[in-house]
């Protein structure tokens, strides 16, 4: 190589450590350029409201910062709060009896409808009746035949005392008839027993309702032979006017049952449905249990209904609202509108298109209204809907109020839309 081809090689090196450098440049810039940006528009749609140091728009930044908060209110009202304690609870007949025949014989007749309601005494099966019958005759026919030989021996000891009194028989033989005749009435008195037991056999072929109440299904047919040790019986009767639930209700809800119970109040049960939403009796409270299930923390509650509509069946499973007082001119807040932290439960009051938030004591409670103690006070309003950017202070706009819409919100357009561009962010 020679000396001038040395300039030329000198300045092909630079040219390509140039071209190198700065591709490598670009390239930097291309990469932290998609970096920022990328993360800048996360930041961005997370922090949409937040500002920079110095008071104005950043990248954080969104557009409705000062925009109200949406909500939805209702106005507190006063009135009268039925108090309610509810349970699980179980239909319990007060009786029922499995009709079993007494004696034994061919079933000839069977007198009820199934699902019949049927009073105390009324037919409802017979058993052959004729070998009862032939035993109440002989016990008869016995019984007239001692009652002649004890006539005849009274009349004889009648004409051995009159000869006893003439000293023409001997003393011995007067005792003798006497006993003679003891024997006889003692023999009479068993055989009216027999016929009396053989009228009662007769009876018992009549099988007849112990209870009023409805007839389930019958478990023999006619022609059947039964017999007084059956352990299905004929047919089962239950005791369905009136009728019993037994239900539950917490060891911590009972002392106020107790002291209302001690005081002859009477409570009011109603029976619901299973599905808790249709009405089914009416009925009051009726007996306490002495102890607490030790497993489920409840005490047994027995409840009497009168069932003029039938509606109730024994073992029937049934949702109980027991009445238990009713508070005057309560305080009623939105169900919706309380709200929980770990100071207790508050409410967001509206007042001069603002919120405050106030703190509360929550009492009773059903599905909608809730009874609040003190720091409220009806036609207050609070909110129900719209909690999530809602703060102490701060601004809101009522889109709707006690169920009716009232206004719009302002700018309510789409997420995303209204965001700064790139040229303003810049």
């Amino acid at each position: 190589m020679n000396e001038d081809q040395l300039p030329e090689l000198a300045t092909t090196a630079t040219q390509r450590w140039t071209f190198w450098f700065w591709l490598i440049v670009i390239l930097l810039a291309i990469g932290v350029a998609g970096y920022y940006f990328k993360f800048a528009k996360q930041a961005e749609d997370n922090h949409p409201q937040q500002e920079s140091r110095g008071g104005k728009r950043g990248y954080g930044r969104g557009e409705h910062e000062d925009r109200p908060a949406v909500v939805s209110v209702e106005t507190i009202t006063s009135s009268d709060f039925p108090v309610y304690l509810n349970g699980l609870g179980t239909v319990t007949a007060l009786r029922t009896v499995t009709v079993r025949p007494r004696v034994d014989g061919e079933l000839t007749r069977i007198a009820f409808t199934e699902g019949q309601q049927v009073q105390a005494g009324d037919l409802l099966a017979e058993i052959d009746p004729r070998p009862f019958q032939i035993q109440l005759q002989q016990a008869e026919g016995q019984l007239l035949r001692d009652e002649a030989l004890l006539k005849n021996a009274e009349t004889d000891l009648n004409r051995y005392q009159t000869l006893l009194e003439q000293d023409s028989i001997s003393a011995q033989q007067s005792k003798t008839q006497e006993a003679q005749v003891k024997q006889f009435k003692g023999t009479v008195a068993m055989d009216k027993a027999l016929v009396n037991s053989a009228k009662l056999q007769l009876d018992y072929a009549q099988v007849r309702a112990p209870i009023a109440g409805r007839v389930g299904l019958r478990q023999l047919d006619q022609g059947n032979i039964v017999r007084a040790n059956d352990a299905n019986g004929i047919v089962v009767i239950t005791e369905l006017q009136p009728i019993s639930v037994v239900f539950t209700l917490p060891e911590d809800k009972i002392q106020a049952v107790i002291q209302r119970w001690q005081k002859n109040q009477n409570l009011t049960v109603t029976a619901f449905d299973r599905a808790g939403k249709t009405k089914l009796a009416l009925g009051k409270l009726k007996a306490i249990d002495n102890q607490i299930d030790a497993s489920t923390g409840t005490l047994k509650f027995k409840a009497e209904f009168d069932n003029k509509e039938l509606t109730l069946f024994a073992n029937q499973f049934v949702n109980v609202q027991m009445h238990l007082e009713t508070l005057q001119k309560a305080t009623l807040v939105p169900s919706a509108a309380i709200q929980n932290d770990t100071q207790g439960a508050y409410v967001y009051v509206v007042k001069d298109k603002q919120v405050e938030t106030r703190r509360v004591v929550v009492g009773p409670t059903n599905a909608e209204r809730v009874v609040v103690t003190g720091n409220l006070a009806a036609n207050e309003i609070v909110v129900v809907e719209g909690f999530d950017s809602l703060r102490d202070g701060g601004k809101v706009d009522v889109a709707k109020q006690d169920g009716q819409a009232i206004a719009a919100a302002p700018d309510l357009r789409p997420q995303g839309e209204g965001k700064p561009s790139k040229r303003e962010r810049r």
